[in-house]
């Protein structure tokens, strides 16, 4: 993770794992549940803070889709959909599919 312009960004391949598991801690190592909890909550649980977390899903073995919907799901569920979409931009270049799916977790949300 990084810091530069005010603007966070997260690689989940360097400051994750290369191989990301599955839903839940009881899943598995390096779960979304895991991920979402140890390096996003942080930067959303500050309701003042206004910095742009830009998260890059390449360079991974891949995903599974419980751990994108955990980790971005479960982000709108705990802090709304409005908040979590104008503060999260997801990037992929590799992984656009990836993407698209995290995306559409984040729009089909319930906050």
């Amino acid at each position: 993770m990084k810091e530069i312009n005010n603007k966070i960004y997260i690689s989940i391949a360097e400051d994750f794992s290369r191989t990301p598991g599955a839903r839940y801690y009881t899943d598995g190592p390096k779960s979304g549940e895991e991920f979402r909890e140890t390096v996003l909550e942080k930067y959303f649980d500050d309701s003042t803070d206004e910095r742009i977390i830009e998260v890059n899903l390449d360079d991974v073995r891949g995903y599974t889709t419980s751990f994108l919907e955990e980790t971005f799901g479960g982000l709108v569920r705990k802090y709304g959909k409005e908040i979590v979409k104008k503060r999260l931009k997801i990037m992929a270049k590799k992984r656009i599919l990836y993407k698209e799916k995290a995306e559409m977790y984040i729009e089909n949300a319930k906050s």
